[in-house]
C-alpha cells in the first residue's frame, strides 16, 4: 500500500531535494529514472525513498501533484471578485513553468518514453494535466455560479482555455524554433488569451424590454 500523500506543511528540506531530484532526472533520462539515481542526487538511501514515497510511480505522482498545486495558487489566492485577475495569474503561472527548460526538456523525454511506457505515461497525464483541468474546472464552475461567466460546459470550457494559454509555443519548443522565452511576451500573450476567454464566455446581457413594452407602462 502507498503512503497517503504529504500535506504541504509536512514536507522538509529532504522532500524537496528528492523533488529537485526527480525534476532534473526527468529532463534527462524521462521514465528510466531509477530510484537509485534519485537517492544518490537528493543524498539518501533508496531505503529512505521507498519508506517515505512507497514507489516510483507515486514519487513521481506527488512530484507533479506539487507542481499542479503551484500553477493552480493563483485561483485559489485571490479575490473572487477579479476575475480576470485570478485568470492572468493562472495563465502566467502556467506559461512561465512550461518556459523553464528543464520542464520542456521532461515533457520531450517522457512523451518520447510513452509507448515503452504507457501505464505510467497515462498516470502522469491523469495526474498533471488531466487534475490540473479538472481544478480549472471547478474554479470555473464557481464562477458560473455567481453569474461571472455564461452557463456552458465547465470541463469544456477549461480545456479551450488551457489551449489557448498554451498555443503553439510548447510545439515551438518541442521542434526547436523560436518561443515565447521572455516574460514581457508571455504575460501579453496570457492578457490576449484570458481576454478572448473572456469575451467569448461573457454573461448573456439581461433582454431590454421593447419599445412597445415601455409604452404598455407609461
Amino acid at each position: 500500500m502507498n503512503p497517503a500523500p504529504l500535506p504541504a506543511a509536512d514536507m522538509d528540506a529532504r522532500d524537496l531535494r528528492v523533488f529537485d531530484a526527480v525534476r532534473e532526472l526527468l529532463a534527462r533520462h524521462g521514465m528510466q529514472m531509477s530510484m537509485e539515481a534519485v537517492a544518490q542526487h537528493a543524498g539518501c538511501s533508496k531505503q529512505t525513498l521507498y519508506s517515505r514515497y512507497g514507489s516510483k510511480q507515486e514519487l513521481m505522482r506527488r512530484v507533479v501533484e506539487r507542481h499542479v498545486c503551484r500553477a493552480t495558487a493563483g485561483l485559489r489566492g485571490l479575490r473572487e471578485d477579479d476575475l480576470r485577475g485570478s485568470l492572468m495569474q493562472f495563465a502566467t503561472d502556467y506559461l512561465d513553468h512550461f518556459n523553464q527548460p528543464h520542464v520542456a526538456q521532461a515533457c520531450r523525454m517522457i512523451s518520447a518514453d510513452a509507448a515503452q511506457f504507457p501505464e505510467e505515461a497515462r498516470s502522469l497525464w491523469r495526474d498533471g494535466a488531466g487534475t490540473l483541468t479538472l481544478h480549472l474546472a471547478e474554479w470555473i464552475e464557481s464562477a458560473i455560479a455567481r453569474g461571472q461567466l455564461r452557463h456552458d460546459d465547465p470541463h469544456f470550457m477549461a480545456e479551450l482555455l488551457i489551449s489557448m494559454i498554451g498555443g503553439q509555443d510548447f510545439d515551438r519548443q518541442r521542434f526547436h524554433m523560436p518561443h515565447r522565452d521572455d516574460a514581457g511576451t508571455r504575460r501579453r500573450w496570457a492578457g490576449f488569451s484570458v481576454d478572448s476567454f473572456l469575451r467569448a464566455f461573457a454573461p448573456a446581457a439581461s433582454p431590454q424590454p421593447h419599445s412597445n413594452q415601455l409604452r404598455s407602462f407609461s
